[in-house]
């Protein structure tokens, strides 16, 4: 059946009997034989024929979409027979929201395509949930696991946020002491635009909601980090986003002795996400195990 169809899916593609033949070095007769077959065996015309052309019926295109589907799963398995130290190969597509992308992924895209030179990367930057198997995309890095069982997670580094601010920033404004103290601070917000925001603290179960304000709103981090590395505000940004600016001193922690968050009660981890199949592309794999050694040498 996989031969069938990998030889209707040519004949479709090439639009002839004849141009499929010459590719797959068979006789146009054959090609026509093994068609008769297949549509026998199916019990439904799939290609309505003419001296001029061909045209897929409705179940014709039905087949195709499923045959193609079933093509890539057969040569997925067949992938993920070869020895584990097959080299990965190639299309590898990457959906990774935006600030995590830039600091934890695109530093170390060179070295990866190094490493697995037969790889070939697409990789997008964006602040959204993507449609893994419609816009098929291999992996996407979300932060918290998925709820839809037909995905699969694996947890890459944990995720929490911290209160912080440039060291210029505090000494023109002050420190923060308590939660409340950030009403009259300059808050850079990470989010959507809305009239009210609210920051989220919890302290040995002491809860607190605190309004905040400010003069810069962005669904990404990567804005709200420059300007706060620059001294326009206070902001609550990500661990990984901000480690090494405060090991280097030009960010300070705030509230350390506060948990804090974006929302109430929620804090979510950082996850590779990828369809529930038995078959894992080893491409997948090797970017998952490499990145996951690279974000955690930088924590």
């Amino acid at each position: 059946m996989l031969n069938s169809i990998r030889l209707f899916i040519k004949v479709v593609e090439q639009g002839s009997f004849s141009k499929a033949g010459r590719i797959l070095n068979m006789a146009p007769s054959s090609v026509t034989r093994n068609l008769d077959q297949l549509e026998k065996e199916l019990g439904v015309t799939l290609l309505k024929r003419s001296t001029r052309q061909l045209i897929l019926t409705e179940e014709g295109s039905t087949f195709l979409e499923g045959g193609s589907k079933l093509l890539e799963q057969a040569n997925e398995l067949a992938t993920s027979l070869k020895p584990t130290d097959t080299e990965p190969e190639g299309r590898l597509s990457i959906s990774v929201f935006e600030s995590f992308g830039k600091i934890q992924i695109c530093p170390f895209l060179a070295e990866f395509l190094s490493d697995f030179p037969k790889v070939q990367m697409e990789i997008a930057l964006e602040n959204r949930v993507v449609d893994l198997i419609k816009e098929e995309v291999d992996l996407a890095i979300r932060i918290g696991r998925p709820t839809d069982s037909g995905l699969r997670a694996r947890k890459l580094l944990p995720n929490y946020t911290i209160i912080c601010a440039s060291p210029a920033y505090l000494r023109k404004h002050g420190s923060p002491q308590i939660p409340e103290d950030l009403m009259s601070h300059n808050c850079l917000v990470l989010g959507k635009k809305r009239q009210k925001n609210h920051w989220h603290f919890n302290k040995a179960k002491k809860l607190k909601k605190v309004a905040i304000n400010g003069n810069l709103t962005s669904l990404g981090g990567t804005p709200i980090l420059d300007a706060v590395i620059k001294g326009t505000g206070i902001a609550q940004l990500s661990n990984w986003m901000v480690a090494d600016y405060v090991r280097q001193g030009k960010l300070v922690v705030c509230l350390p002795d506060w948990d804090c968050s974006l929302h109430e009660g929620t804090s979510g981890d950082v996850y590779a996400v990828y369809t529930n199949s038995h078959y894992i592309k080893p491409s997948i794999r090797a970017f998952i195990d490499f990145i996951m050694i690279k974000t955690q040498d930088k924590l």
